[in-house]
């Protein structure tokens, strides 16, 4: 799994860094998603999942290998 994020699209809930704090963080000044580890390991895939499809702005887009 590789996971791309959307800065622009992003909307500062912090949902995502609830879910998965260990892939994803909030900056300092203004809340927009930091992306800490963008080939997370299997055992955090599933988070990474439930983190994406909370999130409100649809900004965390997930790349699953086949």
């Amino acid at each position: 799994m590789k996971i791309t994020v959307d800065e622009e699209k992003c909307c500062a809930a912090g949902q995502c860094v609830l879910i998965a704090p260990e892939v994803f963080d909030q900056r300092d000044e203004d809340g927009i998603v930091v992306l800490l580890d963008e080939e997370p390991p299997a055992g955090r895939h599933d988070v990474v999942r439930e983190s994406a499809d909370i999130c409100p702005a649809a900004a965390i887009r997930l790349h699953e290998d086949a």
